[in-house]
């Protein structure tokens, strides 16, 4: 399982930046620790801890219910109205959700054709462990072939990077929705669809890493799969390149002591 809950033993990401993707890819522990445990998706956690959490403000493009576009009062004004940008994740989506709320659904799939993969995406947060969480479910829940993006990154699409975890196995170790994500190759493509405006946004990937659990704890790394912002305990920053990364993880190699001991992670740039 990916778990991709920021659980300190599944995807590991040092730093409290991110969860375990141990039991079988990305799977939590669902226990909160003390101390967080370096581990490759273990995410930091955002803002001082005595003030809510928020995930990254989003100003969605909607309407009052009763206006329709051509009822829109345009202010006096001698510069042009702008058109407010849709936000890709939806009007539904509220950019004020505490990060330590559950999933919520978001209009978004994961497509990769190489892996024949297409996936819905939902949005998850910490628990209460600090953990990214990784939702888990019965044998044969289609949670196990979702794809988790964890809502203190950035917006896919945007200036930024934005991380993206599943799991790897379920409970009984079969294969789940990242189980081949070590096959991806540099010049593979990602598409994230967009279906509440039926776009795609395309991703080239860069390169393909597999980390150790002390390789994934060293800071430089933990700052390319999350970006510059989880690492500094805030919320997501453009990137310095101006440019939008993706970042895909889960879990990889032998079960030690309860957790995976290596993790798969790729990297992607948009190129549209």
């Amino acid at each position: 399982m990916l778990t991709v809950r920021i659980t300190l033993g599944y995807l590991a990401i040092v730093l409290v930046i991110a969860a375990a993707l141990m039991t079988s890819g990305f799977r939590g522990t669902g226990q909160a620790q003390s101390t967080p445990v370096p581990s490759l998706l273990q995410l930091p956690s955002f803002g001082p801890p005595d003030q809510p959490v928020t995930s990254p403000a989003v100003q969605p493009a909607t309407l009052p219910a009763d206006q329709s576009p051509a009822q829109r009062i345009i202010p006096p004004t001698d510069q042009p109205a702008l058109t407010p940008t849709p936000s890709i994740l939806g009007p539904s989506f509220d950019p004020q959700l505490d990060i330590k709320a559950g999933p919520v659904a978001l209009p978004l799939e994961l497509l990769i054709p190489s892996l024949n993969i297409t996936a819905p995406i939902i949005g998850v947060g910490l628990t209460s462990g600090n953990v990214m969480d990784a939702p888990e479910g019965p044998i044969g829940d289609p949670i196990w072939q979702t794809a988790f993006w964890y809502r203190g990154s950035g917006i896919p699409g945007e200036s930024g990077t934005a991380t993206i975890g599943a799991h790897v196995d379920d409970q009984l170790g079969r294969p789940q929705l990242f189980a081949h994500l070590q096959d991806l190759r540099p010049g593979d493509l990602i598409y994230i669809y967009v279906k509440n405006t039926a776009i795609d946004i395309l991703f080239v990937i860069d390169q393909v890493s597999v980390y150790s659990l002390k390789e994934s704890s060293d800071p430089a790394v933990l700052n390319r799969i999350y970006g510059a912002g989880p690492m500094a305990g805030t919320g997501p920053q453009p990137s310095l390149d101006g440019l939008s990364h993706l970042t895909l993880i889960t879990c990889e190699g032998n079960w030690v002591n309860g957790q995976f001991d290596h993790h798969t992670v790729v990297y992607a740039t948009r190129s549209n």
